[in-house]
């Protein structure tokens, strides 16, 4: 990987439940493969209800890790990928400017897809401002 990455994608969401239910969602790795089909991923550092951090395989070659970071009553999501294209005959990859852009507004946009579809799925309608439900 070079100095600065090809693409570098920072995101945040708050999620209104505890990070023990956020982290159980990424747990098993076969929900990697749902949230990021064209990667193949590495745990290199499991920080329990904190988060992982992954080395990146395949569509693209570098880290990810996702940091979830207590907050009021919920979660804050942080999620950060940092990697380039695969390398081409043993040589770096090296995309246009154009197809650079075009991939890290690809990867933003599914990085708050994963992120609103956890919250959907692990807020299960919860109102905004309603008190949480009694999470065992």
């Amino acid at each position: 990987m070079h100095a600065v990455p090809t693409v570098d994608v920072v995101d945040e969401t708050f999620i209104a439940v505890p990070p023990k239910v956020v982290a159980a969602a990424f747990s098993a790795p076969s929900s990697w493969r749902r949230f990021w089909p064209d990667l193949t991923l590495d745990v290199y550092a499991d920080r329990g209800i904190a988060g992982l951090r992954w080395t990146v395989r395949g569509a693209l070659v570098g880290t990810m890790e996702i940091w979830l970071e207590p907050m009021l009553d919920g979660t804050v999501l942080h999620y950060f990928l940092r990697a380039d294209p695969p390398a081409e005959d043993g040589r770096p990859a090296t995309p246009t400017p154009r197809a650079a852009q075009r991939e890290v507004r690809r990867r933003q946009r599914a990085a708050k897809g994963v992120a609103l579809a956890l919250k959907r799925e692990l807020e299960d309608g919860r109102a905004p401002g309603c008190p949480p439900p009694a999470w065992e």
